[in-house]
């Protein structure tokens, strides 16, 4: 039987060890949250992310294998990762993809598992997703109108999103977060629609700034709405309390409205970017480390993996990456050039 003092000094020597084991880069940010594109392709054909087919999908042998994916989350975790969102692409669309779900969850030191979706395949997955492990998801919508949304997502049918979110509240994915990307003339006027969701539904709508992604099917220039004219707008039609107990791994601002059962937020991510803050990592699904979503730095961890790379050896790739993370995006005076967000892990 352990004496008091071994015990004691047991605990202080796991404490130190977690503590030792927060990764941190060079600017004394802490990076705690992993996004995994597990897929670059998707079954919609979004105008503002991958509009056409030809847009350049990865073939079968570049794309990491679910092992392969979870070998490295493990090694992130270990490395002081806490969260993990899965991504793609549609990750739905990924055959078996309830077996990673189940790896990836149970990876030892891991806080939360999360996904975002399209959700026209959430019907479908969503109490295996519960039952598997996942702890909230979101869901990528940016019409509430049928004919609307079909021409932004390139024929998609909003009634398998609709069904996928009333499913999702069914089993129990409470707050569920609506992810909406503002458009300024193609989809703005629909923002107060967007706001009355929450007035009976226990579901965050979030309005998210149209970023200068690669890609694109239209001008950025045109289309961008900054976060503050919105909330001037909706301040005009809603009376908006800041909101303070929704959870997540991100910087958006969260308001109520006064009587209604869910909440909005806002994700300034140009207007008012939080790079200062960032906390994140992605991980592509030809298994490269992503440090920022608006710069080219990418870190491959495949090929070493593959060549048979030990654990450290890996662990020391990643943290070379972490220290060479970069400062912040530079969308405001450089447009990327390369990788789409579907095949990054935005």
């Amino acid at each position: 039987m352990l004496s008091r003092f071994s015990s004691e000094y047991l605990r202080v020597r796991s404490v130190l060890k977690r503590e030792w084991m927060m990764l941190a880069d060079n600017y004394q940010r802490q990076i705690n949250y992993l996004r995994i594109s597990i897929t670059d392709m998707c079954n919609l054909r979004c105008l503002y992310c991958q509009p056409k087919p030809e847009t350049g999908w990865k073939f079968h042998q570049e794309i990491l294998r679910y092992e392969e994916i979870t070998r490295l989350a493990a090694l992130m975790v270990q490395l002081g990762i806490k969260r993990i969102r899965v991504t793609g692409g549609e990750p739905l669309i990924k055959k078996d993809v309830i077996v990673l779900i189940k790896s990836l969850a149970g990876i030892k030191g891991l806080e939360e598992l999360t996904l975002t979706t399209n959700g026209t395949r959430l019907a479908q997955f969503a109490r295996q997703l519960k039952e598997n492990g996942v702890d909230r998801i979101n869901i990528s919508l940016d019409s509430l109108n049928r004919d609307r949304y079909a021409d932004i997502t390139g024929g998609g049918n909003l009634d398998d999103v609709l069904a996928g979110i009333d499913e999702a509240l069914r089993v129990g994915f409470v707050p569920l977060k609506i992810n909406m990307v503002v458009m300024a003339g193609i989809n703005d006027d629909e923002v107060e629609s967007f706001v009355r969701l929450t007035l009976d539904k226990p579901v965050v709508s979030r309005f998210i700034e149209f970023m200068p992604i690669s890609w694109q099917g239209i001008s950025w220039d045109e289309r961008y709405l900054s976060t503050h004219v919105l909330k001037q707008r909706l301040s005009q039609r809603f009376s908006l309390m800041a909101e303070n107990s929704i959870w997540g791994n991100g910087p958006a601002e969260y308001y109520k409205i006064d009587g209604a059962v869910g909440s909005i937020g806002f994700i300034p991510s140009i207007s008012q970017h939080f790079c200062d803050r960032c906390n994140r990592l992605r991980l592509t699904p030809d298994g490269h480390l992503r440090l920022c979503l608006g710069q080219e730095m990418e870190i491959d961890l495949k090929q070493p993996m593959r060549d048979g790379a030990s654990d450290e050896e890996l662990k020391e790739l990643i943290l070379q990456g972490v220290r060479n993370k970069p400062v912040g995006h530079q969308f405001q005076t450089k447009r990327p050039e390369g990788r789409g967000m579907c095949a990054i892990g935005g």
